[in-house]
């Protein structure tokens, strides 16, 4: 069974590793704040799913430590590795409180989500270092199209001598045809 931590020090945040990201694996930082997850969020008391990613396959991109979702998630997110996927306990003073978020969570509940951190990615217009690996990325995928060009092209032109060899051979044979009827005549 895996360890869980307490993230908060207080059991108001509780992470299970699910599966490990690779060892290599980026993790969200200054200059990579914004993440994509995939998630779902169960209540604690009943198990009943209040919120999805699966179902429709969508992912949720947010920036870590500006507010935009709860505590919990603010705290769990930074010691995640891209790849990896976690069981994130929340008691309520971390989630939506004594208010919960209705109809959906009710007051004082503990939330249980299942986070894969999919990416980490920088600002739009930060930092030299992520303009210049977003310059990269951009330039391997534009290799990658034009190889993938290329390859199309030379599998026309393939097709295209195939074709031109099958038409050369059918008038070959046309040819020889008209030449054994021209010598039966002579």
């Amino acid at each position: 069974m895996a360890e869980t931590i307490d993230l908060s020090g207080d059991g108001g945040v509780l992470k299970t590793v699910v599966r490990k990201a690779k060892d290599d694996a980026t993790a969200p930082s200054e200059s990579l704040p914004l993440v994509d997850v995939h998630y779902e969020g169960t209540l604690a008391e009943n198990g009943e799913v209040f919120d999805t990613t699966h179902e429709d396959n969508s992912i949720f991109s947010f920036e870590i430590g500006q507010g935009a979702v709860i505590k919990a998630w603010d705290i769990a997110l930074r010691t995640m590795k891209v790849g990896e996927v976690a069981k994130i306990t929340c008691k309520p003073e971390y989630a939506y409180g004594s208010a919960g978020s209705p109809p959906e969570i009710p007051p004082n509940a503990t939330l249980i989500f299942e986070v894969e951190l999919v990416a980490c990615r920088p600002r739009k217009g930060s930092s030299l270092g992520s303009v210049s690996d977003e310059k990269a990325r951009l330039e391997e995928l534009k290799k990658q199209r034009e190889l993938a060009a290329a390859t199309k092209e030379e599998e026309k032109r393939k097709r295209e001598e195939a074709k031109a060899a099958a038409a050369a051979r059918v008038q070959a044979k046309l040819d020889a045809k008209k030449g054994k009827g021209k010598g039966k005549g002579k």
